[in-house]
């Protein structure tokens, strides 16, 4: 059985060597800790599993929840080859071995193979399809794992295959009775150093680890290692922990999945008018290491598109905030991001100028494009003003009221009406003023001569 887990050119490793989290991984089904939905007692993946019955299917979720912990329990429990690799480590070449000598295995001996790629979302699509004519063919059972969204990295004829399990990040007390469990065990734990561990330094390194497992097993590893040891034995409080800590990890990546599910999460805080949550999701994109201009031409984009001329000082405001950013640079301009966040959401709302754009853009882009009407052409030249540019327009600073009857849209759009603006914030005079000035240019109309 080849796999990645094992390597027969290298001496097995000392247990005791390993690290805390390699030396605690889940070696049953009853062990892991936090995706009970999957492979508690009864659960589907947990039978297919157990009884030998995989089909093809993807781990998806974050570091440190268990999807290389899922890959050995099946290598340990399956009757068929299994056959493991590392995306990041393996190529086309060796993908192509492994599928011919799967198809050879099922022709010579009926036995099929069960692959496991590790961070499936490094193949690109070529290399993915490599897989296809032997899941097709029943050759193997394909189990990826990746952190990101299959949706975008995995081929979709690929994952139409396919069935897959999401895995969350650990709760809070899933992660600490992964931790308790590893300072209790003496023979793969911390048990024989009699570690005393209070509740708060415990509830620091959940916190600090963020739902990951492996990450709460390396940060305890770490301040056990390091706590001083007056008694003999260590003991760790909350403030050792955070010391040794000193910033959390958070989870994000400006190029996937986790990139635009926080901004989506920010732009919607903002429209639903919730100042806390804007800076909330705003923070957690700075601290996490966005380029913050980025976030800048988001929060211009939100001034233009959801608060409009309900506040038609929200675009100035956003504007300023990213010439700060310019300017001062970081992390001085995290201030002028905050600031413009929660202007932004605590402003009035309005799309009605990102509706009106909208539907000016479908009907240039499916409305016959008539030519533009002579009175509204500018007549620089007697050629042109013989061939009637400009006549017939109106100057409209020459009426009492600022405004004509003059028509300006083409003719084929005369009376379209794009921009509707609600009554809410300044759009409320906005509005006022245009149902005034359409009274006033309809009274003009009937009055002119036909």
């Amino acid at each position: 059985m080849q796999s990645l887990f094992d390597d027969p050119l290298i001496d097995p490793p000392d247990p005791a060597a390993a690290p805390l989290a390699e030396r605690m991984r889940p070696r049953t089904f009853d062990e892991v800790e936090g995706q009970e939905d999957l492979v508690g007692p009864g659960r589907p993946l947990r039978e297919a599993i157990e009884r030998d019955l995989l089909q093809s299917f993807i781990l998806w979720g974050p570091p440190g929840t268990g999807k290389t912990t899922l890959a050995r329990l099946i290598a340990d429990l399956t009757r068929a080859e299994f056959v493991a690799f590392s995306a990041v480590l393996s190529g086309i070449k060796e993908v192509r071995e492994v599928m011919a000598a799967a198809e050879m295995r099922r022709r010579s001996t009926g036995r099929r193979t069960i692959v496991f790629v590790d961070e499936i979302h490094r193949f690109n699509k070529a290399q993915q399809d490599a897989f296809l004519p032997r899941v097709e063919a029943g050759d193997i059972a394909l189990v990826g794992a990746t952190t990101e969204n299959p949706s975008f990295e995995v081929n979709a004829a690929l994952l139409s295959r396919s069935k897959v399990f999401v895995l969350r990040p650990l709760s809070e007390a899933a992660l600490l009775r992964v931790l308790r469990r590893a300072l209790n065990d003496p023979v793969r734990g911390l048990g024989k150093e009699h570690v005393e561990a209070d509740d708060p330094a415990l509830s620091s390194i959940v916190n600090f680890a963020n739902g990951d497992a492996r990450s709460a097993l390396n940060l305890l590893q770490l301040v056990v290692s390091t706590v001083p040891r007056p008694s003999g034995h260590p003991v760790l409080d909350a403030a050792h922990v955070e010391r040794t800590a000193q910033r959390k990890t958070l989870i994000y990546d400006k190029g996937g999945e986790e990139h635009f599910n926080i901004i989506s999460a920010l732009h919607k805080s903002m429209r639903n008018s919730d100042p806390d949550a804007a800076v909330y999701w705003l923070a957690r994109m700075i601290e996490a290491g966005e380029d913050p201009l980025y976030v800048a031409r988001r929060l211009v984009r939100f001034a233009s598109e959801d608060v409009g001329n309900a506040d038609p000082q929200a675009l100035s405001i956003a504007v300023a905030a990213k010439e700060a950013v310019h300017f001062i640079g970081m992390p001085e301009g995290k201030t002028a991001l905050a600031q413009a966040a929660i202007y932004l959401a605590t402003a009035p709302k309005s799309n009605a100028v990102y509706a009106a754009y909208n539907a000016a853009a479908e009907a240039a882009q499916r409305q016959r494009a008539e030519p533009v009407p002579l009175h509204l052409r500018g007549a620089p030249t007697h050629l042109m003003r013989q061939l009637g540019h400009g006549q017939g327009y109106q100057y409209a600073h020459d009426e009492a009221e600022g405004i004509t009857a003059m028509e300006c849209l083409p003719t084929n759009l005369h009376g379209q009406v794009f921009y509707r603006p609600t009554d809410r914030g300044f759009e409320h005079e906005v509005k006022r003023r245009l149902e005034q000035w359409r009274i006033s240019k309809a009274r003009r109309s009937a009055a002119e001569p036909v």
